[in-house]
């Protein structure tokens, strides 16, 4: 059965689900490119104010396929080459994308998968799931991310145990790090997420769309260039009718119904 990357929609929230069952959800190159065209759509679609990635089954995501790795090996580096290219720019579009994605994880997110649920604005855990680079294991170096994230997110020694042993890591140890939303009963974590994604829809999607601009920015900016962003960003906020619908509702201590369309 090919990698398939299914959708639905509940309410305001796009539901992306990662299909391979049999091969705990692995990707592959039908994948990313579904997942960019996914994003795209969601993005001029103004019903659509967040996005939820899961897995389908018992498992989040296992990372990429081995077998179709295995045999990448025998044809030329330019072929694997362009296959990262296309999972790099499908990670780089949800980073970009001005709308929250949340990863809702079950079992198994590791490899690439786990490089996937750290390109995510939250992370909703199950309890019993469980996280790993895996890289090392079959004697490979880390992509999509994987490098880049934990050594920013966790101490270096922690980052260097994660990438090089490849160990299995336990949901729960990521709380302490803050790499998690919530922790959550297990078969639990796509309602948690949905819940997660209600509540975030329900904010001003404009103001979202600053946070996670101004968010990303910072990684490469100095404090006075990225406080003059904020500055642009933040008149350009005020004047938009859902500040002046946000400041009414608070003084009248009433629940604001932002417009997002």
């Amino acid at each position: 059965m090919t990698a398939q990357l299914k959708s639905h929609t509940v309410g305001k929230t796009l539901v992306l689900t990662l299909s391979d069952p049999q091969n705990y959800n692995a990707l592959g190159p039908g994948i990313f490119g579904a997942g960019v065209e996914a994003l795209n759509a969601a993005d001029a679609n103004t019903e659509i104010s967040s996005i939820v990635i899961t897995g389908d089954g018992d498992h989040f995501c296992a990372g990429g396929n081995l077998n179709r790795l295995n045999a990448n090996r025998e044809q030329s580096h330019s072929a694997q080459a362009q296959s990262l290219e296309e999972l790099h720019n499908w990670m780089d579009s949800i980073r970009s994308f001005p709308k929250p994605v949340i990863a809702a994880v079950e079992g198994a997110a590791a490899g690439a998968g786990f490089s996937l649920c750290l390109m995510c604005d939250f992370i909703v855990a199950s309890e019993t799931s469980f996280f790993s680079t895996s890289y090392s294991n079959v004697g490979l170096s880390p992509d999509a991310g994987a490098s880049w994230h934990l050594t920013r997110l966790l101490p270096r020694t922690v980052a260097t145990r994660w990438l090089m042993l490849g160990e299995r890591i336990k949901a729960e140890e990521l709380t302490p790090y803050g790499l998690l939303h919530s922790l959550v009963p297990p078969g639990s974590a796509l309602t948690h997420a949905l819940a997660l994604a209600e509540s975030l829809n329900a904010r001003a999607a404009n103001v979202n769309a600053s946070i996670k601009e101004l968010i990303n920015a910072s990684y490469g900016q100095g404090l006075s260039e990225h406080m003059k962003l904020e500055s642009e960003h933040f008149v350009r906020n005020l004047h938009h009718p859902n500040a002046g619908i946000g400041i009414e509702s608070f003084l009248k201590k009433e629940t604001p119904q932002f417009k997002n369309d």
